[in-house]
């Protein structure tokens, strides 16, 4: 391979430390978008890998992630017509599986860190190993951001999948209210809860509500759906390293979180 110059890489090397974004403005002229190519002002035409919708905007940004650029805009979409959907449905967010929820249906959890977590310490290892700002280094820092976005894509897919179904079959849907700042604090579950999504699944569930015509009921806060049975209402202490309850009162043995989920579906009727 021929040498860089000295010129490219410093504009490599600011373009991994700063993803570039840019916002391209037609002047308010309406551009139209449709297919896999489209043409942004001052910058020509341009392939793009999705087919784009047909529709119109005047504003675009582009961005850059790990070597890939992407283009996004916002345009009116009208609403579906709300389907016939299950009245109401508990949903228990988790560390073991992404989501559980009353129907007895588990989201499991790709649990992307722990699958890349090797991979992104040789990576590392490697990285640390170069001198800095050398065309060595900027490979392989781009390579430890791909890997990163691999992760993020992997999180982020299996939260869109979870939520879709559950905010577009379900009429109501009863979420408890986590304190996932606290949860972070503990740096012995810090790296479980970010893998699990916990803020992003909320936020999905609250925006694709609106879309699908359902409603979210947040559980109020330290609500014990984990500690009381959802058989009698019998309410007993239920450690973390414990994954099925088994009621002191009336016998009953269920999964943790269906159990938590119930009470969830409970506490919306």
């Amino acid at each position: 391979m021929g040498s860089y110059s000295s010129e490219f890489q410093n504009k490599l090397k600011e373009t991994i430390d700063n993803p570039p974004q840019k916002i391209v403005n037609s002047g308010g002229k309406p551009i139209n978008v449709a297919g896999t190519r489209i043409k942004l002002p001052t910058i020509g035409w341009v392939k793009t890998y999705e087919g784009l919708p047909h529709t119109s905007t005047t504003k675009f940004t582009v961005s850059e992630r790990a070597g890939n650029w992407y283009v996004s805009f916002s345009f009116e979409q009208e609403l579906p017509k709300p389907s016939i959907k299950i009245p109401i449905i508990g949903v228990d967010l988790g560390i073991k599986v992404l989501a559980t929820i009353s129907s007895g249906v588990v989201f499991h959890n790709p649990k992307a860190r722990d699958r890349m977590k090797n991979k992104l310490a040789k990576q590392s290892r490697q990285l640390s190993k170069k001198t800095r700002g050398s065309k060595r280094y900027l490979k392989q820092k781009l390579r430890v951001a791909k890997t990163h976005k691999r992760v993020h894509d992997i999180r982020l897919d299996a939260t869109h999948k979870a939520t879709t179904t559950i905010s577009k079959n379900h009429a109501k849907i009863v979420v408890e209210s986590l304190n996932v700042k606290g949860m972070m604090s503990n740096h012995k579950l810090a790296g479980a809860v970010g893998d699990a999504n916990f803020y992003e699944f909320r936020r999905q569930l609250e925006y694709k509500s609106q879309k699908f015509g359902s409603e979210v009921i947040n559980a109020f806060p330290f609500y014990p759906s984990s500690k009381t049975c959802s058989n009698c209402g019998q309410i007993q202490d239920m450690p973390l390293s414990l994954r099925i309850f088994d009621c002191e009162s009336c016998k009953v043995s269920l999964d943790r979180d269906w159990n938590a989920s119930k009470n969830l579906e409970k506490l919306g009727l």
